[in-house]
């Protein structure tokens, strides 16, 4: 949803306008002695609603998986910095706070929630042996993917890839991948993807070996 607002908020915005449009001529045709403060009154209307929805709505969200984060995906809650790997495939009938509840059926879900004001964030990747997997690094402030680490991106050997917030100085140690993110709160979700029902074990093994640890560990 948020990916859409943010790709199409000039349509979204057109869309609105024309509505209102609309709006507009009905009521000129029907009194048309009250169209100039009927048209001012709808103008601001559009306006300030389209600016609240397209701005507004995907932070809403994503401060809304923040908080499911902290309350627990899967059950306990998952602290800052650390990576949940959801246990069974997404289902319709999953909550709708839970990752399960998002996506498609063909893959196992990880989340988090990062907090990179204290220190950077090593990521670490298991060897995936050419099996599908991804990182997605989402900047929650204006919903940007700004880096993937994975199949299609990196490849499926075991890696580590050092996560710094703005403004950090340090240096990167030899056979670590630098990944620079511009805000300090960072959305991960990751994917692996589970081949079939007797795969499933296999799976969440390697989705559990996708982890977080702090830099100066």
């Amino acid at each position: 949803m948020n990916r859409l607002i943010l790709k199409y908020a000039y349509p979204i915005t057109f869309a609105i306008l024309a509505v209102l449009a609309w709006v507009v001529y009905r009521e000129f045709s029907v009194r048309r002695s009250e169209l100039i403060p009927f048209a001012v009154v709808a103008g601001l209307v559009w306006g300030l609603g389209t600016f609240v929805f397209i701005y507004f709505w995907p932070r809403l969200t994503y401060s809304a998986f923040k908080r499911a984060v902290q309350h627990g995906l899967g059950g306990d809650p998952i602290p800052v910095n650390t990576l949940y790997a959801v246990p069974k495939l997404a289902s319709p009938s999953a909550p709708t706070s839970s990752l399960l509840a998002t996506g498609t059926d063909e893959v196992l879900y990880i989340g988090g929630w990062l907090d990179l004001s204290k220190g950077p964030q090593v990521l670490h990747v298991p060897d995936m042996a050419g099996r599908y997997y991804s990182v997605q690094l989402t900047d929650p402030s204006d919903g940007t993917d700004f880096a993937y680490v994975g199949k299609r991106c990196t490849g499926t050997e075991a890696g580590e890839y050092l996560i710094s917030g703005p403004g950090w100085k340090g240096t990167v140690a030899q056979g670590m991948t630098l990944i620079s993110s511009l805000n300090n709160s960072v959305l991960v979700i990751g994917r692996v993807l589970v081949e079939s029902a007797n795969d499933l074990p296999t799976a969440y093994r390697l989705a559990k070996q996708i982890q977080l640890t702090p830099l100066s560990h």
